[in-house]
């Protein structure tokens, strides 16, 4: 009888334990940049980076602004280091002046998002761009990877730093 008590009492120590710390599981916190629940910081993230890379696919630079931080640092292992939202967009608009079309495709799959405490989220994963010369067909530059920080402020997303690597084989001629 002792040990069906004890026995008891383990499961239920366990259980209780094992629900408190199953991975995704919602849970509050009292952070401002943990409000949102982890399940659903990854949907939270998920729809930060389409809208981000919605308006870069189409160059709507005043969209893109919005997502992006003043101090936004961007480390690219093939381009070098931009600092500042002026100088991305400043990127950008050239890009797209010149005729250059690009387009990205986040590959879902790989998609990780974790929660940074206190302050927003840690993406994760590999997106395939496709480039556009001015009166060609689109064709696939190639596929890379990345990880950025979103800074979670006033009840909005910001992308905050982002690194950008494995460019070995990119291809837009």
């Amino acid at each position: 009888m002792l040990r069906n008590i004890f026995l008891f009492l383990l499961l239920a120590s366990s259980s209780a334990f094992a629900q408190q710390n199953v991975p995704g599981k919602p849970q509050k916190t009292s952070s401002s940049a943990s409000k949102i629940l982890p399940a659903d910081l990854y949907h939270e993230i998920l729809r930060a980076d389409s809208l981000l890379f919605h308006a870069f696919n189409n160059c709507d630079t005043a969209t893109y602004r919005k997502f992006i931080t003043e101090d936004l640092e961007f480390y690219h292992d093939q381009g070098g280091q931009t600092i500042g939202a002026d100088n991305e967009l400043k990127s950008i608009k050239e890009m797209c002046a010149r005729g250059h079309h690009m387009r990205r495709e986040l590959i879902r799959s790989t998609l990780e998002v974790h929660p940074l405490k206190g302050y927003g989220a840690i993406e994760i994963g590999s997106h395939t761009f496709y480039h556009t010369n001015e009166g060609q067909q689109e064709k696939i530059s190639g596929t890379y990877k990345f990880v950025q920080i979103w800074e979670f402020k006033d009840g909005f997303w910001k992308l905050k730093r982002v690194i950008s690597y494995d460019h070995s084989n990119v291809h837009n001629d």
